[in-house]
């Protein structure tokens, strides 16, 4: 039976030339109805069984194309690396900052399982006018220190929002924490709220962290296309997404409590609030106001990392 489906989909094969791992677009059923027109009585299930002991393998897209390879993309990396070695020699804070998923509150499904008697029945549809509000978590992790602080926002996931969530990080932690400090350095993506090119972003943390708690804030960010490498990201958010996997998220307690609850075996602690503010969208920054920063952009890869201190 093996030389029969070998000899059937010889011409419907592909493989990996190193591992030997063979697939076919060829469903099971098909090739049992095939084998069955030429008198050979089998079932899907011993296709399959039949086909994993020929290797092949059941496959799923994977995301490793890339369009183009940024050249600078390694030099970045290395320099990231360099200034988290320099700030943590000095006891100084290193924060990775990022916005969570958007989430609508309600009655909705929540992707992932649970161990229960019965299902938890959800809305069967997600509008969102059949939401109570959206949640924008935003997260500050303190590498270091492995402790984290996750501010939900209600209004819009803005430039301003990720600066004074930078602002109540170091009044609500950093400033106890790292008492002598004048300076911290952030890792954030290239796009989002606090993106490279965001004018908002940059004059907030001027007007609402530099100067106003005398802080020197150095940003590093990653090349576009690699946020998986920001630490919030698999250290922080994938644990909060297996913390409340399979739950509703039906209020904004819920949320907060699911966030402020998450544990590793490597002693991460989430902090979480609410923030009600409005953030308005759409908020530009002069030329003039741009020039008025007292931001010094580095040598290496300007765009990307730059020093804001306080006026």
């Amino acid at each position: 039976m093996i030389e029969a489906i070998t000899e059937l989909m010889a011409e419907d094969t592909a493989g990996d030339p190193v591992s030997g791992i063979k697939w076919t677009r060829r469903t099971t059923e098909k090739i049992a109805d095939e084998l069955r027109t030429a008198g050979i009585a089998v079932c899907s299930s011993t296709v399959a069984k039949l086909l994993h002991q020929l290797k092949y393998h059941l496959r799923v897209n994977s995301k490793s194309l890339n369009r183009r390879k940024d050249p600078e993309r390694d030099a970045q990396f290395a320099y990231i690396s360099d200034m988290r070695s320099r700030f943590t020699s000095a006891g100084l804070p290193v924060l990775s900052v990022d916005s969570k998923h958007r989430e609508l509150v309600g009655e909705f499904k929540n992707p992932g399982t649970t161990w229960s008697r019965e299902p938890t029945l959800v809305n069967d549809h997600d509008f969102p006018s059949d939401a109570k509000g959206v949640a924008l978590p935003y997260g500050i992790y303190d590498i270091g220190a492995n402790q984290a602080c996750v501010s939900v926002g209600t209004s819009h996931d803005t430039p301003a929002f990720a600066a004074e969530n930078l602002a109540r990080w170091w009044v609500h932690h950093g400033r106890r924490h790292y008492p002598g400090a004048t300076e911290l350095l952030v890792f954030a993506d290239s796009g989002g709220s606090n993106g490279a090119r965001s004018r908002v972003f940059k004059h907030g943390l001027q007007h609402q962290v530099c100067d106003r708690y005398g802080l020197a804030i150095t940003v590093c960010h990653y090349p576009s296309g690699t946020s998986k490498y920001n630490p919030i990201e698999h250290r922080v958010f994938s644990e909060i997404s297996k913390n409340w996997a399979g739950q509703p998220l039906r209020d904004y307690q819920t949320i907060l409590n699911y966030i402020s609850t998450t544990r590793t075996k490597t002693g991460l602690r989430v902090d979480a609030h609410l923030v009600e503010n409005h953030y308005p969208t759409g908020v530009k920054v002069s030329d003039q106001e741009m020039g008025q920063l007292a931001i010094r952009c580095h040598d290496t890869q300007p765009a990307r990392n730059y020093t804001i201190s306080p006026r």
